[in-house]
């Protein structure tokens, strides 16, 4: 299954980092790409996160929805794709919103938070759990109202602009005394103004941007 892989990436190494457990949070457009990265790349110990249904809305740039799960709950039926792919995964299902009240109640053995969700205060308590428990987390911010993929970069979230998700979360860490560097992904790209508070969105860059996150992890474990 992987020897295309293994003609790139060291044997030993690829073993070691497929054994590092990683939480997913959100499998929207962005985290349905994500874990479809994890999955594919061969990570073998997934948490993923997500209380929110399959809607009709999602089919123009979710991967996990397809005509026939409309309705149906997004981490099961996210379940469901990763061990079709890879039935030796061991993938583990929270059907839960995180809060500042239950965030406590995760473990704390993970290598790797993907932050995917939509919420900017679960944005802010993810990073404030993996600062506690020295885990290592990139954060995605803003992907709605942009066209191009290829304006997507990943740094540290004190370098950001034009990003509203990004202006909001860098006030909060301010607030609540952190300045240690948070890698995130976000795009140059000025948003597109829509005169709409719900934004618009295609498949493209939120797409990319899950597996750049993916990547990230890949690469930073190879170092």
């Amino acid at each position: 299954m992987y020897e295309r892989t293994l003609k790139i990436i060291n044997k030993e190494q690829f073993n070691k980092i497929i054994k590092k457990p990683i939480l997913l949070v959100g499998l929207g457009g962005v985290g349905g790409y994500a874990l479809e990265s994890l999955v594919r790349f061969g990570f073998q110990n997934i948490t993923i996160i997500d209380h929110d249904n399959i809607s009709l809305s999602n089919l123009n740039r979710q991967i996990i929805a397809t005509s026939e799960n409309i309705g149906l709950a997004k981490a099961e039926e996210a379940q469901k794709r990763a061990t079709k792919i890879n039935k030796n995964i061991n993938i583990k299902v929270l059907a839960t919103f995180l809060t500042k009240d239950n965030i406590s109640q995760l473990s704390t053995e993970y290598d790797y938070i993907i932050d995917a969700c939509d919420t900017i205060t679960t944005k802010l308590e993810l990073i404030k759990f993996a600062i506690k428990n020295n885990i290592k987390i990139i954060s995605c911010l803003g992907t709605g109202n942009r066209l191009d993929p290829t304006k997507l970069v990943i740094t540290d979230i004190w370098q950001t602009n034009y990003d509203p998700v990004a202006k909001i979360l860098r006030k909060l860490l301010r607030d609540n005394n952190i300045n240690t560097k948070i890698p995130v992904i976000w795009s140059k790209e000025i948003p597109i103004k829509t005169g709409d508070s719900q934004p618009g969105s295609i498949c493209t860059v939120p797409a990319v941007a899950g597996i750049y996150m993916v990547s990230y992890i890949i690469n930073d474990s190879l170092k």
